[in-house]
């Protein structure tokens, strides 16, 4: 049973724009990088060379990893989504009972957490 990978819509947006600038902008550049660090001869101490090759398997990789994704992506529409449970897609707050400091957290898929601004995996 293949996993589904739970996001917004928001993030699955993201995630196509990223792979788009990786496929069409970022491959190339890498591309260019290699041909030119090959003119400067002897590739076994070419750092250029090396770092290019080692770009380009980051973003081969990338690639890989964004398409398996985003084939298995459920998009959830989360201006639809119920408040009455905690579920994917909500906004929590969440208060420390010694200082009553409150802390609002959105549930979302672990491909947009981010704790920094306010997004928690579910």
């Amino acid at each position: 049973m293949i996993e589904r990978v739970h996001m917004s819509k928001t993030g699955h947006a993201r995630l196509r724009e990223e792979l788009t600038r990786l496929e069409r902008k970022d491959r190339i550049e890498v591309i260019k990088s290699i041909e030119v660090a090959r003119g400067h001869g002897d590739l076994k101490e070419n750092a250029e060379y090396h770092a290019a090759k080692e770009r380009q398997g980051f973003i081969e990789g990338r690639i890989m990893e964004l398409k398996d994704k985003l084939s298995r992506a459920e998009v959830i529409d989360c201006s639809s989504v119920s408040c009455d449970r905690v579920v994917f897609g909500v906004e929590v707050t969440v208060v420390d009972l010694d200082t009553d400091e409150e802390v609002t957290y959105q549930l979302l898929g672990q491909e947009e957490a981010d704790v920094k601004n306010g997004i928690i995996s579910i």
